[in-house]
C-alpha cells in the first residue's frame, strides 16, 4: 500500500503576525541603536550615521551645495570613528564623476584619480603616515654610491606626503613626475634612478592592508554614477 506524505498547513493568525512585527521591529531598532543621528536610503540602507560619541561611522553621502562661484559636489565613502578610510568617490551635483580617492587615517594614501567631464585628468601617489607617529623611518641612497640604500630616521611633517608616480594626460600624451616624501626627483638623475624606483616599488609593492568590511560591502554597491534618495531618521538622544 502506498503512503502518502501528511501535509501540514500552518495557519498564520494576527497574534502570530504580531510577534513577527515586533521582532521585525526589534531587529531595525537594533540596526540603528548605535546612531545618535542617521539617514535611510531609498534601500533603507542606514548612511551618515552619527554615534553617541558624536562620530562618523560607516557609510556616508556628503553633499556641498554651490557657494560663491564655487560649483557643488557630493562625496560618498565610509568613516570610521571621524575619519575618512578606504575609497572615496566625488561626482559633480549633475552626477559626473570628478575624483576617485583613498584615504588612511583621514589622509590620502595610495592611488589618487581625478576626471574632467568622465575622462581621467590626472592621477597622483600618496603615502599616509599614522598619525600616532612623531618619527618615521625612510630609505635614503647614499650620493657615493647609488645602489647602496641606507635606513633614516626623520621627523614627521606632514601626515601625508606625495609619494612615487604622478601622471597627467594631457592632448594624448602621458607626463610623469616622480616624487619621494614628498620630495620631487629628476628620475634621469644617476643618483635620484635608485631613489625614483624606491619609491615606485615601495607604491607598487606595498603589502596589502585588509580593508574594513563596511568599505568593501560599500564598493560593491556603488559604481561610478548613482542618484540615492534618502530621507532623515533620527532616534532619541
Amino acid at each position: 500500500m502506498v503512503q502518502l506524505n501528511e501535509i501540514r498547513v500552518i495557519t498564520i493568525t494576527d497574534h502570530s503576525m504580531r510577534y513577527i512585527f515586533l521582532f521585525l521591529l526589534l531587529m531595525a531598532n537594533n540596526c540603528y541603536s548605535q546612531c545618535k543621528t542617521y539617514r535611510l536610503t531609498s534601500n533603507r540602507d542606514t548612511i551618515n550615521c552619527i554615534d553617541f560619541n558624536n562620530y562618523k561611522q560607516g557609510k556616508w553621502i556628503v553633499r556641498v551645495e554651490e557657494l560663491r562661484g564655487e560649483p557643488g559636489f557630493e562625496e560618498e565613502g565610509v568613516f570610521k570613528n571621524n575619519l575618512k578610510e578606504g575609497k572615496w568617490r566625488k561626482y559633480s551635483l549633475m552626477g559626473d564623476i570628478l575624483a576617485v580617492e583613498n584615504f588612511r587615517w583621514n589622509n590620502k594614501d595610495g592611488i589618487q584619480q581625478y576626471f574632467y567631464q568622465n575622462e581621467i585628468e590626472h592621477q597622483e601617489s600618496w603615502r599616509a603616515v599614522d598619525p600616532s607617529k612623531k618619527y618615521d623611518t625612510i630609505d635614503v641612497a647614499d650620493p657615493d654610491n647609488p645602489d647602496k640604500i641606507e635606513k633614516k630616521i626623520i621627523k614627521v611633517e606632514a601626515y601625508s606626503q606625495k609619494h612615487g608616480v604622478w601622471k597627467y594626460y594631457q592632448y594624448g600624451s602621458v607626463k610623469t613626475e616622480t616624487y619621494v616624501f614628498d620630495s620631487l626627483f629628476n628620475p634621469t638623475s644617476p643618483i635620484n634612478k635608485t631613489i625614483a624606483a624606491t619609491a615606485k616599488d615601495s607604491t607598487q609593492q606595498k603589502p596589502a592592508v585588509a580593508k574594513p568590511k563596511q568599505v568593501e560591502e560599500f564598493d560593491k554597491k556603488n559604481s561610478k554614477k548613482k542618484n540615492i534618495k534618502v530621507r532623515d531618521g533620527r532616534t532619541g538622544n
